[in-house]
């Protein structure tokens, strides 16, 4: 399996609606934690353009894509652009890990 940096840009005005789902966008998150798909996901910093970041332990590029469909932040229209590249992790702390 490899990791892919899945990328979200959050839709223009729609901080309200993920404050609404976030409870359940991040259950769904720690779901896949669970079965080993979801190695780290957050937030991009308030000074930068509103989405996150996921690495996420998938077969293909399109198996990393499908593990987000039923993302409540994807269900409720809240992410317009989704971005997937497959990272290979070769230095640092976290790279003995992934």
């Amino acid at each position: 399996m490899a990791v892919y940096a899945v990328t979200y840009v959050y839709a223009e005005g729609s901080a309200a609606a993920r404050d609404e789902h976030r409870p359940a966008h991040r259950a769904y998150l720690d779901e896949l934690s669970e079965k080993g798909v979801n190695l780290c996901s957050g937030p991009f910093g308030p000074e930068d353009e509103p989405g996150a970041l996921l690495l996420l332990r998938a077969d293909t590029r399109v198996d990393a894509v499908a593990h987000t469909e039923q993302d409540p932040f994807r269900r409720n229209g809240l992410v317009t652009d989704v971005q997937v590249r497959e990272w290979t992790p070769v230095l640092g702390p976290l790279a003995a890990h992934l």
